[in-house]
């Protein structure tokens, strides 16, 4: 029989908590078996990075969300009590760098969504929270109040940017080009740009899951069926996607066998849990959504 042990930490969240309404944060798993036994969620793990080896009984009653990394077996038990409980499962890459699936969605509160839905229901706070975005991206208050101008100035100083960080890097740059139907008809920065936009995308699909917004009502982007978790994955391109991507495309210039989408991943990993990427999301949501769930955290 394993020792047993609860996660260290307050409430056993220690360094996965991310606080978010009345429960504390995402839990983070990976390498081992989540099962449960005789009424308790248990996590048995031969030990890495997050963990020791050992087995470790889950406070899943007070925790927001569970994130299943790679090398995860989870059992049908599992899935029945989180469901009766309204804890969020989700299997993801390593770091957050992909997300699969969330069941059971909502955290049995409506708080975030109806926020949500109010702003952008009313078109005068759906441009004010779009301009807010922009804001946030270009370090300043841009003058247009017209959504399809204020697009137009993105592209500008997107092209720019571009330039910018390719040049930082030493990576040569020749515009953006992106065939939907043929990716890898690309050159390899464009390859990478798409890697990594993919990724921090995931990021902001954890995040928006995680508080309990709603992905399909954007405030720039407006079709996609996940256009407020786009939204979001845009706020951080200039500090986290560009640089992610520029570099390893150095990288993979100067070493053409290793693999573009293998490297830029493990990186991805590195640099979200360096920056604590999907924590600052989800803080950045509840800013823009203007949700303060301070008194419920306690």
């Amino acid at each position: 029989m394993s020792k047993s042990f609860l996660i260290p930490g307050r409430l056993g969240l220690a360094g996965s908590r991310i606080p978010h309404v009345e429960r504390h944060g995402l839990l983070w798993l990976s390498k081992g078996r989540l099962y449960v036994s005789e009424g308790t969620l248990r996590f048995q793990t031969a030990g890495g990075e997050d963990f020791d080896a050992g087995d470790y009984a889950i406070p899943y009653q007070s925790v927001s969300m569970i994130l299943a990394g790679p090398g995860t077996s989870i059992t049908h038990d599992v899935l029945r009590i989180l469901a009766r409980h309204g804890t969020l499962l989700a299997a993801v890459g390593e770091g957050g760098v992909k997300f699969y699936t969330a069941p059971p969605m909502g955290q049995g509160r409506s708080d975030v969504a109806r926020a949500h839905a109010r702003l952008w229901a009313d078109e005068d706070s759906r441009l004010f929270v779009a301009r807010r975005m922009y804001a946030i991206r270009f370090g300043e208050v841009l003058p247009h109040r017209n959504i399809s101008a204020l697009r137009g100035m993105e592209g500008g100083r997107l092209k720019r940017l571009y330039e910018i960080i390719a040049q930082k890097y030493g990576v040569t740059w020749k515009g953006r080009r992106y065939d939907r139907q043929n990716p890898l008809a690309a050159d390899l920065p464009n390859q990478a740009i798409n890697h990594a936009a993919t990724f921090v995308e995931a990021a902001a699909d954890i995040a928006v899951a995680a508080v309990g917004a709603l992905p399909p009502l954007g405030f720039i982007h407006e079709d996609s069926s996940n256009a407020f978790t786009l939204d979001i994955a845009d706020l951080w391109r200039t500090e986290v996607t560009l640089p992610l991507a520029f570099s390893v495309a150095a990288r993979v210039e100067k070493n053409p066998l290793l693999k573009l989408e293998r490297e830029l991943r493990f990186e991805a990993a590195r640099w979200f849990r360096k920056h604590k990427l999907i924590p600052s999301m989800i803080e950045r949501i509840k800013e823009l959504l203007t949700v303060d769930d301070s008194d419920r955290d306690a």
